[in-house]
């Protein structure tokens, strides 16, 4: 990592040093706000920002995502996480609490295709994404100059599906040895294993085309093309055994017309993809998704 950017994540640790969040879900019903603010300002914490959703208000969900500030915040972590169970249990809640300024570990994925890859570590060179990416793998080597030129480790590990678990553990020690919290798939075109997707499981971020499933499998934006679509769009979402049918974090499009041919629409969906990957992985990090069932609540 180059001095800017170790300066810009110390500047942020500092800054955020007494500051978490809370990430909580239950079943709705009165008095959930109440008892969350009650317990919060009898800790000496002061709220910054409150979002919260009910889904069927009748016999529903119910979601929060709160972010505070509490003075000696890491003296009083452990009491705080402690002190709240008995909260938790009364509401039959789904919760964690996390710390702002313990900066994420991030590894990317990447093949031969690297606009995604760049779009990541343009946002983290600007500060704009506030995580330490620790390390980029890739079946390619591609990308393997950019990657040195921003000071991060780079692995080429050949892989196809007739090596997949070995890839893996390979993938798997270089991912325990950087102490990753989080995976983007800045268009790694591999299948990954269910026991790699179980390891991370709602900690593997990928991006695709938005055409599924309409033109599945090779040459989608040559179909897509031919067909005469109007639209071209990017979706970007967790990993599950489900292939490409994980909780959607994040989706947009852009309009294409009867004058963009095949190499135009790539262009298009390429611009599309860096963005929306960008946004999902940021949301991630700032604790602003929880998960539920197949779909996401994003703050």
């Amino acid at each position: 990592m180059n001095r800017y950017i170790e300066e810009k994540i110390h500047t942020f640790q500092d800054k955020n040093r007494n500051r978490a969040r809370f990430l909580i879900k239950c079943p709705d019903q009165p008095g959930i706000v109440s008892a969350v603010s009650r317990f919060l300002y009898d800790h000496g914490a002061n709220i910054i920002e409150s979002d919260q959703y009910t889904m069927d208000p009748i016999g529903g969900e119910f979601f929060i995502r709160i972010e505070f500030e509490c003075d000696e915040l890491k003296e009083k972590a452990n009491l705080l996480e402690e002190d709240f169970h008995s909260v938790a249990e009364k509401f039959n809640m789904d919760w964690k609490i996390t710390y702002v300024n313990e900066i994420k570990n991030m590894a990317v994925f990447v093949s031969s295709q690297p606009h995604c890859l760049l779009e990541l570590l343009w946002e983290w060179q600007s500060g704009d994404l506030m995580a330490n990416i620790a390390v980029v793998i890739s079946n390619h080597e591609t990308a393997r100059e950019m990657v040195k030129s921003f000071g991060i480790p780079f692995y080429y590990i050949p892989a196809n599906k007739d090596i997949r678990d070995q890839v893996e553990e390979k993938q798997k020690q270089l991912l325990q040895d950087y102490d990753i919290d989080v995976i983007a798939l800045a268009r790694y075109m591999q299948i990954l294993t269910p026991s790699f997707v179980e390891t991370y499981h709602n900690r593997i971020i990928n991006i695709h085309h938005s055409f599924l499933p309409a033109f599945v499998g090779a040459k989608p934006y040559e179909r897509a093309f031919e067909r005469g679509v109007k639209m071209i769009g990017a979706t970007s979402h967790y990993v599950t055994n489900d292939l490409d049918e994980g909780p959607i974090i994040e989706q947009d499009i852009s309009r294409v017309d009867h004058r963009d041919n095949v190499e135009a629409m790539k262009k298009v969906g390429q611009s599309i993809e860096r963005s929306v990957l960008a946004r999902a992985v940021k949301w991630h990090l700032d604790d602003r998704i929880i998960v539920h069932g197949n779909k996401t609540i994003v703050f």
